[in-house]
């Protein structure tokens, strides 16, 4: 899963070498995505090599190999996202199970959702997309009938809202957020954090849920909401 910075960055570069035969600068990127500094460029080819999709060599200036495209490009298809996320049943084979009926009711109440990765409960990073993992969650947790998934939380911005460094938070993929809500924002296109939604104005305000972390205030342009917090998971 890349994000739409992601995409668009590798869209130019493709485009660029079909049309050039070599890569774009970090300065032509830049302003092509309409970035204010180059280190977004700098994180943004990170987590594409990160992801498979380009290798850059060694020794050589702005030497950028194009690995794979996903199938927005042309690409061959890979494996279903969240976009196309189907719910299965998780069939369990544990000893001294219980009367049949009771072990069918326990079985279609949980569903396997795809751990896309990690989101910052802190200070905004760039969620790291891999979805190789999945957790068993109780389908009371799910909402509705929106596409969910997984993330692992990293950092301690949100503990005071009992969310701690190393749980999973289940989302509910939607760009809709009302005022309380905990969820997962993209922030400039490319950093990505959970944090409390409260809009004031022109302005969205971040909130942690820890006073040792402050409040960011960004402008609602800047920022894209991907998801709501739906539930939690623990482990001990």
């Amino acid at each position: 899963m890349l994000t739409k910075k992601q995409l668009q960055l590798l869209e130019f570069i493709n485009t660029r070498m079909h049309k050039d035969g070599v890569p774009p600068s970090f300065d032509e990127m830049k302003e092509a995505l309409d970035l204010r500094s180059k280190s977004g460029i700098h994180r943004l080819i990170t987590a594409l090599e990160e992801r498979g999709f380009i290798r850059r060599l060694a020794h050589r200036a702005r030497a950028i190999e194009i690995v794979k495209l996903p199938e927005s490009l042309g690409g061959m298809p890979t494996a279903p996202t969240v976009a196309g996320f189907e719910p299965r049943v998780i069939e369990g084979d544990r000893p001294n199970s219980p009367p049949p009926m009771q072990a069918m009711e326990v079985a279609v109440s949980a569903f396997n959702l795809p751990i896309m990765g990690k989101i910052a409960a802190g200070v905004p990073i760039e969620a790291v997309e891999d979805g190789a993992m999945n957790v068993a969650v109780p389908g009371s947790m799910l909402s509705g009938r929106g596409n969910h998934y997984a993330l692992e939380v990293k950092g301690e911005s949100m503990i005071d809202a009992g969310i701690n460094d190393g749980d999973i938070v289940v989302i509910c993929e939607t760009s809709q957020a009302s005022n309380g809500d905990i969820v997962v924002a993209m922030v400039e296109g490319y950093e990505t954090t959970l944090k409390r939604y409260m809009r004031k104005g022109d302005m969205i305000a971040l909130e942690a849920a820890n006073p040792a972390f402050e409040t960011r205030m960004v402008a609602a342009d800047k920022i894209e909401v991907q998801g709501k917090l739906v539930g939690l998971i623990r482990s001990y």
